[in-house]
């Protein structure tokens, strides 16, 4: 097992460095501390998040942002009513 004071100076440093993140975020995106932490909240955690508003309100501009600052990538994709799931994603064919 690890140093228990080993462990708290590591909480503490990604703590900092979270801290760093939503800073570099909060330049780009103004009033919208909610949103950018529970962005984070799904990234961090491996999950999915859903980003819905009307047009002009920088969710696309959120997602650029929190790729650039995590250090990944983003795509944009225009959903029309005829995308499926598996136009996105591939699809797999089993042949018998």
């Amino acid at each position: 097992m690890s140093d228990p004071e080993k462990l708290v100076d590591e909480i503490e440093a990604l703590g900092r460095r979270l801290a760093e993140a939503r800073a570099s975020i909060a330049t780009r995106i103004i009033g919208q501390g909610q949103v950018v932490d529970l962005s984070l909240a799904a990234l961090l955690s491996g999950g999915h998040a859903l980003l819905m508003g009307l047009p002009g309100l920088g969710k696309t501009l959120l997602v650029d942002t929190l790729s650039t600052v995590m250090g990944l990538t983003a795509a944009r994709i225009q959903f029309t009513p005829d995308l499926m799931p598996a136009d996105i994603l591939g699809s797999e064919v089993l042949e018998t």
